[in-house]
């Protein structure tokens, strides 16, 4: 049963590339089916979590039995390899600010159809502490919107509070949003990073991690050339894919050797009904998440294996961490056809930005306009999504920034998700995040 467990998320991934390639123009079926076989294994899923909690309750008597252990192991992994992962929350109530607690209520400053600017507000009633957090830096945080919700930041956001008053880009899932909210593309991603800086307001932050460094970039250079008082201060771009032409990765040279027309008739589908966003053309959320496990297969594998002994040997943190971290990876959210194929375009096969032929709202983009936001570029050497200098290049780029407004980091034993969360970037990335933006705001 245990082996039968672990091989479903492979045997899925194989059965949906081999539908990828044999249903062509019938991916709305496809859509379809995978959609019913998700609430029928939620069926499955909640008998099997009735199981685990008759096996492990404290009035059974094999509960605290190796027999008992292994039996409800089992049932709770089969739950989690069949349950639908909702988007978790942030679920951040409180910080430490100059030694004492505070508390952070979210609250939400803008609203627009594919997107919500949350605010993690901070409140004291100690006047001290009151008036350190009226000066403390606004940043944006610009999450990914690249198939995790943005909660995959939970730790950037918690991290960075202590010293900043956080916002971050709270992306929807495009099946959520009816076809009468319009579109989504990469020009209208632009827009929104421009509109949540208006409110922000003057002497604010971008922290971008992973793919909107690059939208980041564009919408800084843009507001630069307007002479836009909400320009930001400093730009931190963290392990984004600036310039996929240099050191490429696998995942480039995917992206590189087939053509739009390719990804557009393998990948998009129509979003089934009984969602808000019935008819809307997507880049489905379980397509996304078979390509990242695709990736680590084997190391996902060997996660659940040591998910199921930890639990068999009651070692309750370790496997608490396990859940924590899958709860989050394997809740995913579907992507607009419209910016899914322009970021494909733009970014990965014609290199717009590095090439300097990016155009917004009719205009060219120019980099060189950018002299007094500061730039700050961090990646992790054993990033494999972004590979080294792709983040980098945004300095080249930048040819009339001073010297004094530039700075790089990189750190050789941290891999794509250690950049933004985790012990190393709690320790060392993000006091360095923290000194760069008060050094220029």
């Amino acid at each position: 049963m245990l082996f039968w467990l672990l091989t479903k998320a492979a045997n899925h991934i194989a059965l949906y590339n081999k539908y990828k390639t044999s249903l062509g123009k019938r991916s709305n079926m496809q859509y379809q089916t995978f959609d019913f076989m998700t609430r029928t294994s939620e069926q499955f899923s909640k008998m099997c979590a009735m199981g685990q909690e008759l096996t492990s309750h404290s009035a059974n008597p094999w509960a605290n039995t190796w027999l008992g252990k292994t039996v409800a192991a089992s049932f709770e992994t089969a739950h989690r390899h069949t349950k639908r992962y909702p988007k978790q929350c942030f679920d951040i109530t409180a910080t430490q600010v100059d030694g004492i607690e505070v508390e952070v209520t979210e609250h939400i400053a803008q609203t627009k159809p594919f997107c919500k600017l949350l605010n993690f507000q901070r409140h004291s009633n100690n006047k001290t502490v009151a008036k350190t957090l009226n000066e403390q830096p606004k940043v944006l945080v610009v999450a990914a919107l690249s198939g995790h919700f943005a909660t995959l930041l939970k730790d950037t956001v918690a991290t960075l509070m202590t010293d900043h008053d956080v916002y971050i880009t709270d992306w929807a899932d495009a099946r959520e949003v009816p076809l009468t909210d319009g579109d989504f593309g990469f020009e209208t991603y632009v827009s929104y990073l421009i509109d949540f800086m208006h409110e922000l307001g003057p002497n604010a932050h971008i922290v971008a991690v992973c793919q909107p460094t690059v939208q980041s970039l564009i919408a800084t250079a843009v507001m630069s050339q307007a002479k836009d008082p909400c320009t930001p201060k400093s730009l931190t771009l963290m392990a984004g894919p600036i310039d996929t032409r240099v050191n490429p990765n696998k995942v480039n040279e995917y992206a590189a050797k087939n053509s739009i027309d390719f990804f557009k008739k393998n990948v998009i589908m129509t979003v089934p009904m009984g969602y808000p966003g019935q008819g809307r053309k997507v880049y489905p959320g379980f397509l996304q998440l078979s390509s990242f496990l695709s990736m680590n297969l084997s190391t996902h594998a060997k996660k659940h294996v040591n998910f199921f002994q930890h639990l068999v040997a009651g070692d309750d943190t370790a496997a608490d961490r396990h859940r924590h971290f899958y709860d989050e990876y394997m809740a995913v959210l579907d992507m607009t056809e419209s910016f899914y194929l322009e970021t494909l375009e733009s970014v990965f096969m014609h290199h717009h930005l590095p090439q300097g032929k990016v155009i917004y709202k009719g205009d060219s983009v120019n980099l060189s306009a950018i002299t007094d936001t500061a730039l700050y570029t961090v990646e992790g050497g054993q990033d494999d999504i972004c590979a080294v200098g792709q983040t980098k290049a945004a300095h080249a780029l930048c040819t009339q920034l001073a010297s004094d407004k530039q700075q790089y980091d990189l750190y050789p034993d941290v891999g794509h998700y250690g950049i933004f969360s985790g012990s190393k970037f709690r320790t060392e990335i993000a006091p360095r995040i923290g000194t760069f933006i008060a050094k220029h705001h």
